[in-house]
């Protein structure tokens, strides 16, 4: 179980979550997961995420997967997708182990990810 007082997922970090039980074709088993939200937004202890998977070329059309090489900063394995169509909120008790941190950058792609699937246009605000 995480330490909840020392241990505090941030935005931007990738943290093996425990993802079941699911339904249908919800991502499934415990796998690395992307930390969304603000640091600085709610008082229960959940966290909104995006769950990572494996890498597949045809994901390069689909404007919610956003590519994750690896390397020694996040800690990943092999090729990824941030898949930003399945985001969700967890309990803090879901979360396992840290994995690394993702670049400002790399937020920055999974955030208009994130604007693309919900329709906003920011140039109507």
């Amino acid at each position: 179980m995480l330490n909840i007082k020392k241990n505090i997922p941030k935005r931007g970090e990738i943290w093996l979550v425990n993802l079941e039980p699911t339904l249908g074709v919800e991502i499934k088993k415990i796998r690395p997961v992307i930390v969304i939200n603000s640091d600085a937004i709610g008082k229960l202890p959940l966290k909104l995420i995006a769950p990572v998977t494996d890498w597949k070329n045809y994901f390069a059309q689909n404007p919610w997967h956003v590519k994750i090489i690896p390397n020694k900063v996040n800690n990943l394995s092999k090729i990824s997708a941030v898949d930003t169509l399945q985001l969700r909120g967890v309990d803090i008790q879901r979360f396992q182990k840290k994995l690394g941190v993702l670049f400002p950058e790399e937020m920055k792609i999974i955030m208009v990810a994130i604007l693309t699937i919900i329709d906003v246009n920011l140039s109507e605000f």
